[in-house]
């Protein structure tokens, strides 16, 4: 009989030629199993998504309670449907009041689509503007607005209209004109290797959004839902988006993306034509009903007042002269080493040592640290140690 490895190469579509083919049976809190039996402690999350850890019991129950309800009725926006409602009635109350009106999607990538097509119709203009290391996603219109070539080469033509700034680079914002609907930009960078940008820098960018007249987007796909140490990272800058974009940690473990804007912005896509964006399955209400229970953990637990304390303890323990330079905000963090394949056999060793962690699309000699928002001192401490033993061994198989 073929195993499970074997069966996953012939029938699930593959990313990569060498696929890590870890094989895990069960996950909890920080935790995943694997199919020998062994413990690895989580550092990624699932690249930021189960920010209050793997299978909460209050998103279990929620997502239990709500599939014995009801799950899918129809397509998104023609029913009422309790857990839309509640949580996009939840989102309202965290959020500045100009942003009271959400579409869930499936996706962040589905999200940055939307938000696309919002821009263009309510400003009547085409152009985009978007940072360069940016990631937005794999759809046609996501991949767009990235600049880098390496991941999209061989799939384009892309959209028209897209010109890219650099991230924190003041006299790039001259490139916002009038001609412009949207720029889309990561309040801090992540696959770029987490890249936090000045506050006068986001300050600025926002007048200039302003004065061309231009809605001004903020992609928090990574960012959001506690992960910088803020609800949402834009709190960090005191500036307020037109449009905002959320998924991964949103859902619990939990497909779910939203974008959310004012109810004048949003009111758009309703009308002239009608039906001006539709999903089938955005907004499910099991993915809402766990989104809300997220969200309600976030809020009742106190964890996200921790997160910069837990960021700072990682970056006070990871200290190595190989270690070049530890950037970011709360409990999404990049530890940079000399190069890719230094990170890489240090991560690798890390997986055989029972730590899952990986590196950046756009920086691949930097370490991603973004575990389970509920990771404990003690647990940060017994990562930290694990990873610099293994820091150590790799040097010397290198010296």
């Amino acid at each position: 009989m073929l195993t499970q490895r074997q069966l996953f190469l012939q029938h699930n579509a593959q990313t990569s030629p060498t696929p890590l083919l870890l094989e895990f049976v069960k996950a909890k809190g920080i935790y995943m199993y694997d199919s020998e039996g062994r413990k690895h402690l989580d550092l990624i999350a699932g690249i930021g998504v189960s920010n209050v850890g793997h299978c909460h019991p209050a998103v279990v129950k929620a997502i239990q309670e709500q599939a014995e309800t009801y799950m899918h009725l129809m397509v998104y926006g023609e029913y009422v449907q309790s857990p839309q409602v509640n949580f996009a009635k939840a989102l309202a109350d965290v959020l500045p009041k100009n942003l009271n009106s959400t579409y869930f999607v499936n996706s962040g990538a589905e999200a940055v689509e939307g938000a696309m097509k919002l821009a263009k119709r309510y400003t009547g203009k085409k152009g985009f503007i978007a940072c360069k290391n940016a990631y937005h996603g794999s759809t046609q219109g996501a991949e767009s607005l990235m600049e880098s070539d390496f991941y999209s080469k061989g799939y384009g033509p892309f959209l028209p209209h897209v010109s890219f700034i650099t991230h924190n680079n003041i006299a790039d914002l001259d490139k916002i004109t009038t001609d412009i609907a949207a720029v889309f930009i990561e309040p801090i960078q992540g696959e770029a290797g987490i890249r936090v940008p000045d506050v006068a820098y986001i300050k600025a960018l926002k007048e200039k959004c302003r004065e061309k007249g231009v809605l001004l987007v903020f992609d928090e796909i990574q960012s959001g839902f506690g992960r910088s140490g803020k609800m949402f990272a834009f709190e960090h800058f005191s500036i307020i988006p037109d449009i905002l974009l959320l998924a991964k940690g949103i859902g619990g473990g939990m497909p779910i993306g939203a974008f959310i804007s004012s109810l004048e912005i949003m009111s758009v896509l309703s009308d002239n034509p009608i039906l001006g964006h539709m999903t089938t399955f955005g907004g499910h209400p099991v993915c809402c009903a766990a989104g809300l229970a997220t969200l309600q953990i976030l809020l009742e637990e106190n964890i996200i007042n921790e997160v910069e304390k837990k960021g700072q303890l990682f970056k006070s323990l990871l200290q190595h002269p190989a270690i070049k330079e530890i950037r970011g905000k709360g409990l999404m963090l990049a530890v940079e080493f000399e190069d890719f394949e230094t990170n890489k056999q240090i991560i690798d060793a890390c997986i055989l040592d029972g730590i899952i962690s990986d590196w950046f699309l756009h920086c691949s000699n930097s370490m991603r640290i973004a575990p389970p928002l509920i990771i404990s001192e003690a647990e940060i401490e017994e990562a930290c140690s694990i990873i610099l033993k293994n820091v150590n061994s790799v040097l010397q198989l290198k010296a």
